[in-house]
Order: C-alpha cells, then sequence, then structure tokens
C-alpha cells in the first residue's frame, strides 16, 4: 500500500514556504511603508525617477490596482475563499506541474498578505507607482505574476495534450463545435 502523507507533507511545505515568502516579504514591506511615510507621501531614491517609479502610501479599500474601491468586504469573503480552495488542492496538484504549483503558491501568499491588512488595518497598504499605472503592492502582484503563470501552463498543458492525441503526421484535431 502507497502511503500518500510524506508527498502530501512534502507539497504543505513546500507551499508554505513559497508562500511565507511572499507573506513574509509584502507584510515587511508594508510595515515599512507604513511607518517611514505618512499617507499620501511619495518618496523617490532619485528626482529623475519619480515621474516613472516612486513608492507612495496608499490605502487601498478595493481590489488590487484599486479597483471597486467600496467592495473590500466582499474581497475578504473571496481571499479567504480562494486560499482555502488553494490550501485544499495544492498537494493533489502532480509535482510534476511545478509551474502550477509555484501559480498557486504565489496567489495563496498575495491573498494572505491582502487579507491580513484587510482584517487588521481595514484597508490594503499600496506603495509601488509606476508611470501612470495604478499603485499596488507585492501580494497585489504576486497574485497577477501566479494568476499569469498559471493561465500560461495550463496553456501549454492543453497544447501538450493536442500534439499527444493528434493522429501522426497531421495537425490535432479541434474539440470545439
Amino acid at each position: 500500500m502507497n502511503d500518500a502523507r510524506p508527498q502530501r507533507v512534502r507539497a504543505y511545505l513546500t507551499l508554505a514556504a513559497v508562500a511565507g515568502l511572499i507573506l513574509a516579504t509584502d507584510q515587511w514591506s508594508k510595515v515599512l511603508v507604513r511607518t517611514q511615510l505618512a499617507v499620501g507621501e511619495t518618496w523617490s531614491p532619485a528626482e529623475w525617477l519619480a515621474p516613472y517609479v516612486r513608492v507612495i502610501h496608499w490605502n487601498n479599500t478595493g481590489a488590487a490596482f484599486g479597483l471597486l474601491p467600496s467592495a473590500g468586504l466582499i474581497f475578504t469573503v473571496v481571499a479567504i475563499l480562494v486560499s482555502g480552495a488553494i490550501i485544499y488542492y495544492f498537494p493533489r496538484v502532480p509535482e510534476r506541474q511545478a509551474a502550477v504549483r509555484v501559480a498557486l503558491a504565489l496567489q495563496l501568499g498575495g491573498a494572505i498578505g491582502n487579507l491580513i491588512d484587510r482584517l487588521v488595518l481595514g484597508t490594503v497598504t499600496d506603495f509601488i507607482s509606476v508611470g501612470s499605472f495604478p499603485v499596488f503592492n507585492i501580494a497585489d502582484s504576486s497574485i497577477s505574476v501566479g494568476v499569469a503563470l498559471l493561465l500560461a501552463s495550463m496553456w501549454i498543458e492543453d497544447r501538450r495534450q493536442r500534439r499527444q492525441a493528434a493522429p501522426e503526421g497531421g495537425p490535432a484535431q479541434s474539440t470545439e463545435p
């Protein structure tokens, strides 16, 4: 009989390590911003960089990048549900799908990072400002990169499966109507 517990423990340790690194970096950076800058205050290491990249202390009640500012409670519930789903699903992802595992861990670390802000402060601390793009934080970046990586790996896996299912010497047949 094959005992899956060591694999499950190893999976959860991997998840905790990656998500924990994201969470620690996110929370540390937010504390640094909250203690060094007043809300709305901007800092840039060089004056010539200020129009392009700067740090600004911003409070966000909505989703990533300031979307839907009055839906904080909805995003709190969504973060809890998504985190639970990732924790449940993660050990079921095959080890060979490393990109999917990394994507889920990035999303979990980011979701928990912003969730902590919502529960403790009532708002999410954003501080990274690039050009005219909305202000964001490390958690937002982690979630965005995780989603992009998950979509890319799903697309690549789908193409791989279609190639394997294709008859020798011919293109894969589309299953779409």
